[in-house]
């Protein structure tokens, strides 16, 4: 799908800044699709954007109403609904990533309908893929993965988008979340694509291109994860990484949300994931570390960076703290 921009970041009711996180992200890496913010009276989440009436955001230029903000069980509040319908009715698209589909609500499928918007419901596709095939595609492709989920794979997968432009590379970010649709206005959300399909989204959504021409694929999940591993496998192959960046997170000790499951060490989840990639790129290696060290101090994650350099034999870096310019060093 293909979210046109600018957008009017809707923040609605937001609880606090985590719950609004989805605009956050969009403000921090694609500023220049923001035209502005739209909050409740109850909101307690400011992206620091200019506040806009529907109607000032149309003229401003607003193409799309992004929903950016999250909710409890992300359904789409009765509170958003005049808004929502006032942004249709002055001309403007409306993208979510909630689980409620945008699409199940009749008023504003009628809206869209009555004056020829589109709703994106991100998290679902609205395609049908080939399963996948295999074959070397040229180009050169670069895929963040994981020793759990929620562990910096998105925001290394930005990073390193943004460190090889800056550098003077052809280089996009190819999403297969939500929220990475969210921020670049594409992309395909690969844990709602059928099982046997989720290769073959990958091979679609990074095709073939020029030798010298770098996706970034947004990794998703863990081999080791019970709840995503199975997302996480088929990406792989559908990838056909020839880098790949591991991330993780020092601090835990358990699985994201399965506190029975330990959390896996770097090298075996380095080890499991290469024999993976292996399959449909025999070349595949790791380019290096991302560690989000979010939860250290800077003198002990500087630390721990140069200590996982020295065991690993290879770059670590926190794109926050550092940037990934190691990384690129490894893999241009």
């Amino acid at each position: 799908m293909r979210i046109k921009s600018p957008y009017l970041l809707f923040l609605g009711d937001a609880a606090d800044s985590l719950a609004a996180k989805v605009a956050q992200g969009i403000v921090d890496w694609r500023p220049e699709n923001c035209v502005g913010q739209l909050r409740l009276p109850e909101c307690n989440a400011d992206c620091g954007l200019t506040e806009l009436s529907v109607a000032q955001a149309v003229e401003a230029g607003a193409k799309t109403l992004v929903i950016g903000v999250a909710n409890r069980g992300g359904v789409i509040s009765e509170h958003w609904i005049a808004v929502l319908s006032e942004a249709l009715e002055q001309g403007m698209d409306i993208a979510a990533g909630l689980h409620n589909r945008l699409s199940d609500v009749p008023e504003l499928v009628a809206l869209a309908k009555q004056h020829g918007r589109t709703l994106h419901d991100v998290r679902h596709p609205t395609q049908e893929f080939a399963v996948g095939n295999g074959k070397k595609r040229s180009g050169k492709r670069i895929l963040p993965v994981g020793t759990d989920c929620s562990c910096g794979k998105m925001y290394t997968a930005l990073a390193l988008e943004k460190a090889l432009r800056e550098k003077g590379h052809k280089a996009d970010f190819r999403a297969t979340g939500q929220t990475g649709i969210l921020i670049c206005g594409e992309g395909v959300s690969v844990d709602a694509v059928v099982s046997d399909f989720i290769s073959g989204a990958t091979e679609y959504l990074a095709p073939a291109a020029d030798a010298d021409h770098w996706d970034v694929i947004e990794g998703q999940g863990s081999l080791f994860h019970p709840s995503f591993a199975g997302v996480t496998l088929g990406l792989i192959h559908g990838a056909q990484p020839d880098y790949m960046v591991l991330c993780h997170e020092p601090t835990r000790t358990a699985m994201r949300g399965v506190p029975e499951y330990a959390l896996p060490s770097i090298a075996d989840c380095m080890q499991a994931t290469l024999s993976a990639a292996r399959l449909t790129n025999a070349a595949a290696e790791f380019a290096g570390l991302s560690i989000n060290t979010k939860a250290l101090d800077q003198a002990n994650a500087m630390r721990l960076l140069e200590a996982l350099e020295t065991e690993h034999q290879m770059p670590a870096v926190d794109p926050f703290r550092t940037g990934v310019d190691k990384l690129l060093d490894a893999m241009v």
